[in-house]
């Protein structure tokens, strides 16, 4: 299987994320400091080449994928794959985040998403929060893994040794990754800025975050 390396932008500002409000696969426009942001990303990445264009089937991620590769030297159809989405929510879906977050871990004596992080780790704020959800629709761990491989699965389809793909995908997923592929290099208490940049090496069925939250200027 190939070796590659995976450029993973996370969307720009939407009005959820202005409002602190739980953004997973319910959506929300770019603010226009959003679209700002993504163009700031764009003007950076728009002479790198890529061999691939990718963003999650969400409209803020879409929007911000079109914003950078209209600036770049690639000349690349964009691919939507829902595998990449965020996080599903479940009942919390467009709730404000504290609250959310306290629901989530009060029952294991945490009040906030960096508290629940910190005890216990990122999958767990996803199993917690499936515990909560009175309809226990959010995703759990290995759910919303299992969904992620199937992307990368896609991207191995295409991907050629030593090639650079091009990923929009969102701030909790990005932050997974740098958790769970990192090796403990990353503080991933803070999510991701909108528009950052994390890079990620794939070679095989191996993933290693070498970066993250890197802000585009």
């Amino acid at each position: 299987m190939a070796k590659y390396t995976i450029y993973l932008v996370r969307h720009g500002q939407t009005y959820f994320n202005k409002y602190n409000k739980m953004q997973g696969w319910s959506d929300t426009p770019l603010t226009p400091e959003g679209i700002e942001v993504a163009k700031t990303a764009a003007n950076s990445l728009k002479n790198k080449q890529f061999a691939g264009a990718y963003s999650s089937d969400a409209r803020r991620a879409i929007d911000t994928l079109k914003i950078i590769l209209d600036e770049n030297v690639s000349d690349l159809s964009p691919i939507k794959e829902p595998a990449f989405r965020e996080q599903f929510y479940g009942y919390f879906e467009g709730n404000n985040s504290p609250e959310a977050w306290y629901m989530t871990g009060m029952p294991h004596g945490e009040k906030t998403f960096g508290d629940i992080i910190n005890k216990y780790g990122m999958d767990k704020t996803k199993d917690f929060m499936k515990e909560a959800d009175p309809f226990h629709d959010a995703e759990n761990a290995e759910e919303y893994w299992h969904r992620l491989n199937k992307g990368f699965d896609e991207l191995d389809k295409i991907a050629k040794d030593g090639d650079t793909i091009l990923l929009v995908s969102h701030g909790t997923t990005i932050r997974s990754l740098a958790d769970k592929y990192g090796d403990g290099s990353f503080e991933i208490k803070t999510g991701p800025a909108n528009s950052s940049l994390t890079v990620l090496e794939r070679d095989g069925q191996t993933n290693v975050v070498t970066s993250y939250n890197q802000v585009l200027k």
